[in-house]
């Protein structure tokens, strides 16, 4: 299996595979044309990978296209699962667009930049002059219910299953969860509810590597949205290789009738995750 890369840092321990810049793609074209599986190719790179030379990539044209950004992703889980989405609107700026929010949300309520991970874009808006602010530098405004919770869930799914699971809990004070804004984790107490809901998600969209950032309110579960490109911080402290689990994905797809595939030590079962 002829295996190219644009991203060695997420293919790293993956036998057989080349690495080319993205911007060398059509300097390259040679060797894409060859290759049985693209790997981690940039946004830009999609559509004519898979449309123009009809290439099978990692992740899959689905991920790609519905993580491109919130605005994707959001209105295909409220087109899928309605309840387990926030109370979102996602609008264009007007005159009026302060007087829509307000009405709608009060304060507080959150504001989000529609292209941006790891805590980045996102904000607490707490007063007007915070949602003015937050009009200002946006042309596309995305508004979300403040949900009452003080950490959320990181549900990673890779390839055809959830792989891991783990609780992102914010510092003491702190508005954002994430690891990257100096939140911590935990692996105790899993709610399998969460883990149920993002493996539906999922195979309803066809999304095959996304961590779903999830979060628990009573007895509900909301998807808050999922990031393509996922930190891996906390699955190494678990010694999960998500190269070898993407390995073992494309070559069961590429050979799906062949001999058995290998496995690898270190992927959790779904009980250790419970």
């Amino acid at each position: 299996m002829k295996l190219v890369s644009f991203n060695p840092y997420r293919t790293i321990g993956i036998p057989g595979v080349k690495y080319i810049k993205p911007e060398h793609m059509f300097r390259e074209i040679k060797t894409i044309k060859k290759a049985d599986y693209i790997l981690f190719p940039e946004y830009w790179q999609v559509n004519s990978l898979v449309y123009g030379l009809k290439k099978k990539i990692f992740p899959n044209i689905n991920t790609f296209h519905l993580g491109h950004n919130k605005v994707e992703m959001t209105r295909a889980l409220l087109a899928t699962f309605p309840e387990n989405v926030p109370y979102t609107r996602i609008m264009g700026k007007n005159r009026h667009s302060i007087e829509i929010i307000e009405e709608e949300f009060g304060y507080p309520c959150v504001a989000k930049e529609i292209k941006n991970s790891m805590g980045q874009g996102v904000f607490l808006i707490q007063k007007k002059q915070d949602l003015q602010r937050y009009i200002d530098n946006n042309d596309t405004l995305y508004i979300q219910e403040k949900l009452p919770i003080d950490r959320d869930l990181r549900v990673v799914y890779v390839g055809n299953k959830v792989v891991s699971a783990y609780w992102r809990i914010g510092k003491e004070g702190s508005f954002h969860n994430n690891v990257a804004k100096g939140g911590s984790y935990s692996f105790e107490n899993i709610p399998l509810g969460a883990v149920d809901l993002v493996d539906k998600a999922a195979k309803t969209l066809g999304i095959n590597h996304a961590g779903f950032d999830v979060v628990v309110v009573g007895d509900r579960y909301y998807i808050l949205e999922f990031n393509v490109l996922f930190g891996n911080e906390a699955l190494r402290h678990l010694g999960i290789s998500i190269e070898k689990m993407i390995y073992d994905y494309i070559l069961s797809d590429f050979k799906p009738n062949g001999p058995d595939k290998p496995t690898f030590p270190g992927v959790p079962t779904r009980k250790k995750i419970s």
